[in-house]
């Protein structure tokens, strides 16, 4: 007997190695087809859940489907989260202060592509320190967030590790978790 075919949802991402990670994580227990898109969304601003609600609604309505998509942020415990800064950039911000724990938050919006329905929010959240950048300098602000239990930032961590402790490890297992509640509360789909 074949399997369910799996239904697309697209993922919004101008990043590769964004995609390539949500992957890794997801595996194939996800009842969805990742289908990666650019798409060109405003600069909201505000705290990450309103910034995660507003971009993936527009996406839904650009794409006229159901959609993922993810926001994260590194924040000093000294500051308030916002905007990500390049690694070098967030270090020496945080110089002045005593305090250089930190956390690094990832929220993935997604909607059925249903104006009507909510916007479903699934967040994830490691802590750590903000440390002098170590490792690759590839991946946003990696190289300088060092988790708490570990003594090397995400950067040097191999993906393996990264991707079983990391924020957005945290948020997707919600979110798979969710879509493997969903699907089997629906009856599986026909042949196509």
């Amino acid at each position: 007997m074949a399997a369910p075919a799996r239904r697309s949802v697209v993922f919004v991402t101008g990043n590769a190695k964004k995609l390539e990670e949500v992957v890794q994580i997801l595996g194939d227990s996800s009842p969805y087809a990742l289908v990666a898109r650019k798409i060109d969304l405003p600069e909201y601003q505000g705290e990450p859940d309103e910034i995660s609600v507003q971009k993936c609604r527009e996406a839904a309505r650009q794409v006229r489907g159901p959609v993922i998509v993810g926001v994260c942020c590194c924040a000093g415990n000294a500051l308030t989260p916002g905007p990500s800064l390049c690694c070098s950039g967030l270090y020496k911000l945080l110089a002045g202060f005593e305090d250089k724990s930190a956390y690094a938050l990832c929220t993935f919006a997604f909607s059925t592509g249903n104006p009507e329905e909510p916007v479903k929010l699934f967040k994830g959240q490691t802590h750590g320190l903000i440390v002098e950048p170590r490792g690759p300098r590839d991946f946003g602000w990696d190289p300088c967030f060092q988790p708490d239990g570990y003594d090397q930032t995400y950067a040097e961590l191999p993906k393996a590790v990264k991707n079983s402790i990391s924020h957005r490890y945290r948020a997707l297992s919600e979110l798979s978790a969710f879509f493997l509640q969903s699907s089997s509360a629906e009856p599986p789909a026909g042949p196509s």
